[in-house]
């Protein structure tokens, strides 16, 4: 654990006494170096379920990829954003960076927490360096707004959880996730139980983010900088779906009737937020609502519970966590072209950029689950284990399925294809900078096809 936290808190001093000109190729070197040394937590090979560094800190079979997935998406971060930072004074650059490695630094203590107090913590504490980033480096005047919006959705909706943790510590002593797999208390029917078994979830649900609860997720996106995006699709999204699959043993058996309206909320937004998409005129909030509905099938598998749902949920997290990222990246570089996130002025790209499309295929069609990618892996097992669990649930994710397809290709369709418009005739050349950011989410992905088990180690 220590050495992947000790390089990462290095970071701190390196972007302070590193020349300007060098900034960056350092930053985003020492953070590969730090992306490479977390690969060795994927490989398992002890028969217990947890391996420690210490009493609070421990990693699983579970928490592995994730906390493997934030350390990759550092460098990436910083790849995507050096071409738009790098005109800014040098002291905002250093600030920048730091706040990305503040945020990297949360994650990794927040994935790696064996008590759920702690987790909670930092949890709550991954808002801040999002919030600032999201509202002094955001793009448009609406960023505040989209602060806000997800400031108070995210606050408002972790209170009660913390309420419901700390009456838990009351009852049972102790809230390390090694006891809590195995439950103390037998939860009956009554309504203060309903209550607690609402405010644990209530949080997870809301960060997902659950259909109804999303508004914040779509301006958020939309008006915070690559890396703002970056992290919140791939990695600040799944800490909803980590908490769930942590909290869900303790609140059984109580999930099995109170989770029907969630269970058809999170079936129900996959449909309306995928209608949603094939409207979108703009490119960033597209993806953002297609996240929305990835997530909604995790919250619904999660939420039954069988282990063929958990090991779709998890695959699917990671999946979508370098796609979701690799798609906003895409539109990243045409925004920087083009000045605009509106797809009917981007058409034609692949004449100015034949490289690029490439890259907008692949990761389309990951997007829509095609054979073989780890997309396709994690929804047949949650859609197979909904069909188990009730017959019924093949109408809504099958819709669910046609839509994704419909509108990734849609986009495709719509940014790359057809006449290129006039005024991108003297469009920049794609950089190589920009091939290695979406390679370096394209190949672990293909990577993963091979090797599955490396993130579906916890359920098997």
């Amino acid at each position: 654990m220590l050495k992947v936290i000790i390089p990462t808190i290095m970071l701190y001093p390196t972007s302070w006494i590193t020349p300007t000109k060098w900034l960056w190729t350092t930053s985003i070197s020492h953070s590969l170096i730090i992306a490479f040394i977390s690969l060795h937590w994927l490989k398992w090979n002890t028969e217990v379920g947890w391996d420690f560094s210490n009493p609070f800190m421990g990693v699983d079979p579970l928490s592995s990829p994730l906390l493997t997935l934030t350390c990759w998406l550092l460098p990436l971060m910083m790849l995507a954003s050096q071409n738009h930072i790098s005109n800014e004074p040098p002291t905002r650059q250093r600030i920048y960076i730091n706040l990305l490695v503040t945020l990297q630094l949360l994650l990794i203590l927040a994935f790696s927490s064996t008590e759920m107090l702690s987790f909670y913590i930092m949890f709550e504490a991954t808002l801040i360096p999002t919030l600032i980033v999201i509202t002094r480096w955001g793009n448009q005047t609406e960023r505040l707004s989209a602060g806000i919006y997800f400031l108070f959705y995210t606050l408002m909706g972790s209170l009660p959880l913390l309420i419901a943790l700390l009456s838990m510590q009351n009852d049972l002593g102790s809230l390390s996730m090694l006891t809590l797999q195995f439950p103390q208390t037998t939860n009956s029917y009554s309504w203060t139980n309903m209550i607690w078994w609402a405010a644990c979830l209530i949080a997870f649900l809301i960060k997902m983010p659950l259909y109804g609860v999303h508004l914040w997720l779509p301006k958020a996106h939309v008006e915070a900088p690559i890396a703002g995006s970056m992290i919140l699709a791939a990695i600040l999204l799944k800490l909803g779906g980590y908490g769930m699959m942590r909290i869900i043993p303790v609140l059984n058996p109580l999930t099995k009737e109170l989770a029907f309206p969630f269970l058809i909320l999170a079936l129900w937004g996959v449909i309306m937020t995928s209608s949603i998409c094939l409207r979108q005129t703009d490119l960033k909030s597209m993806i953002a609502y297609s996240s929305v509905s990835h997530m909604g099938l995790v919250a619904a598998a999660i939420l039954i519970q069988t282990p063929w749902s958990f090991a779709g949920a998890t695959a699917l997290m990671i999946a979508h966590g370098l796609i979701s990222s690799a798609l906003f990246c895409l539109a990243n570089t045409n925004y920087e072209r083009t000045h605009t996130r509106t797809l009917l002025l981007t058409r034609g790209m692949q004449i100015a950029l034949p490289l690029m499309t490439t890259s907008w295929l692949l990761a389309n069609l990951a997007n829509l689950a095609l054979p073989p990618s780890p997309n396709l892996m994690g929804e047949l097992l949650i859609i197979s284990s909904l069909f188990m669990w009730s017959q019924w649930t093949i109408i809504l994710t099958g819709l669910g399925v046609l839509l994704t397809a419909s509108y990734s290709l849609y986009m495709f369709i719509m940014t790359q294809r057809g006449p290129l418009m006039p005024h991108l005739t003297l469009t920049n050349p794609s950089h190589t900078r920009e091939h290695l950011l979406m390679y370096l989410h394209l190949i672990p992905t293909l990577l993963l096809i091979t090797k599955p088990e490396l993130i579906l180690n916890w359920t098997s």
